[in-house]
């Protein structure tokens, strides 16, 4: 019955977070503070949410996804954005439990969440985020049993210089800029908090994932290979996926052979 609790509770947090994490995503391409106003206003019509719309998930359903005073549509992406949030603090609970460890990794994958879906809408990897996440990563590895400074520090040159050498080749060769700038500083900070391992991981899952997702887009909407697909939000994806499994698919995969 406690664990039983203990999870709902969780949850709950992990859905207020989530909240919050939609502030940062719709505050934060705009160079608006994410702390005031505190209160949420409607994109449309100005107005300030009360504290009784504003419930997490909840509050959506409640009002059928619209603005309780201008009756304009909300997105679908915030109940999303809660609700993935939620089921993550209880996956990274279960993982790791009440620990310090959990809360870092839980930190750092709210921080994913927010990059990907500003990466989604506005095509841009905030530096706000990933270049303070850098130096948090590797400061990071002195609390994290399964990473040590060095291969924190290994982490961030393996991610952000093998993104860095790539970019560089892509543009000798065909003069025109490939890979943003943003998608470097992200999986360089992705490397102090994963290691170099996490970063091969990482960037394996990514592209794959990445060409799937835009050939079905061609497909779909006829594009040609020259459609720009934002990055950010694969290499996001597979970090998050390192964290709760990776170990074990390469453990399986090196095993195999």
């Amino acid at each position: 019955m406690m664990n039983v609790l203990a999870v709902g509770l969780i949850f709950m947090f992990g859905l207020c977070i989530g909240s919050f994490l939609n502030v940062c995503i719709y505050r934060l391409p705009s160079s608006m503070s994410i702390i005031r106003p505190s209160r949420s206003m409607c994109p449309k019509c100005g107005s300030a949410i009360s504290f009784y719309d504003n419930i997490p998930v909840f509050s959506y359903l409640w009002l059928k996804g619209r603005c309780r005073h201008c009756q304009a549509p909300i997105s679908l992406r915030y109940p999303i954005v809660e609700m993935i949030t939620g089921i993550i603090s209880v996956d990274i609970y279960f993982m790791f439990g009440p620990t310090l460890s959990g809360a870092v990794y839980f930190i750092f994958i709210s921080s994913l969440l927010v990059i990907t879906f500003i990466d989604i809408d506005h095509k841009i990897i905030p530096d706000v985020i990933t270049l303070p996440g850098i130096p948090a990563g590797l400061a990071a590895s002195f609390v994290l049993p399964a990473i040590s400074f060095k291969t924190a520090l290994l982490g961030l040159l393996a991610g952000g210089g093998s993104l860095l050498i790539v970019a560089w080749t892509y543009s000798l060769i065909t003069r025109k800029e490939g890979m943003g700038g943003g998608d470097i500083k992200l999986l360089a900070m992705i490397g102090a908090f994963v290691g170099w391992k996490g970063v091969v991981f990482t960037i394996f899952s990514a592209s794959v994932a990445g060409t799937f997702v835009g050939l079905i887009v061609m497909l779909v909407k006829g594009k040609d290979l020259k459609y720009a697909i934002p990055f950010g939000p694969f290499l996001s994806i597979g970090a998050m996926s390192y964290i709760f499994f990776g170990e074990k698919v390469m453990l399986w995969y090196f095993h195999s052979f």
